[in-house]
C-alpha cells in the first residue's frame, strides 16, 4: 500500500510522517496484519481512514489539524501499563492515542499494546 498523505496532500506534513511511522511499526509487528482504507468522504478529502486488522480491527488512524488519532477498537479491554492511551478514556469499548507534533510514541509499549489487541481479537473469534 502506498504511503499515507495528510489531508492537505503535503508530503512534508508532520501528520503524514507520524501516520506513516505508525503504519511501519504496525506492519512490522505482525506479518498477518492487514491494512485497508475505509470511510472515504469529503471531510477527509476522499482519502479515507487507514484501518489495521487481524481477526478484527486493531486500530484506525485519522489525521486532524493538530494531531493524529489512533483509535483501538477494543482499547478498553487492553492493559496499558505505559499509559499510551490519552484520549477517549471514558467509553467502555474504544481507547485512543492522540499523537501531537512533538509527541514520541514508545515503540516497545506500542508493540505490546498491538500484540495484546491481536490476542484479544483472536480470542473473541474462537468463541
Amino acid at each position: 500500500m502506498k504511503a499515507i498523505k495528510s489531508p492537505n496532500d503535503s508530503d512534508t506534513d508532520w501528520r503524514a510522517a507520524a501516520l506513516n511511522t505508525v503504519r511501519e511499526h504496525l506492519l512490522n509487528i505482525d506479518a498477518k496484519i492487514v491494512e485497508e482504507v475505509k470511510w472515504r468522504k469529503p471531510s477527509n478529502n476522499m482519502q479515507g481512514v487507514p484501518v489495521w486488522s487481524r481477526d478484527g480491527i486493531i486500530c484506525t488512524g485519522e489525521t486532524y489539524k493538530d494531531k493524529v488519532k489512533l483509535t483501538f477498537a477494543k482499547g478498553a479491554h487492553l492493559s496499558d501499563p505505559n499509559h499510551l492511551f490519552n484520549s477517549s478514556l471514558d467509553g467502555n469499548m474504544r481507547r485512543a492515542i492522540d499523537i501531537f507534533e512533538t509527541s514520541k510514541l514508545d515503540p516497545r509499549a506500542f508493540e505490546a499494546l498491538v500484540r495484546e489487541a491481536i490476542e484479544i481479537n483472536g480470542t473473541s473469534h474462537k468463541k
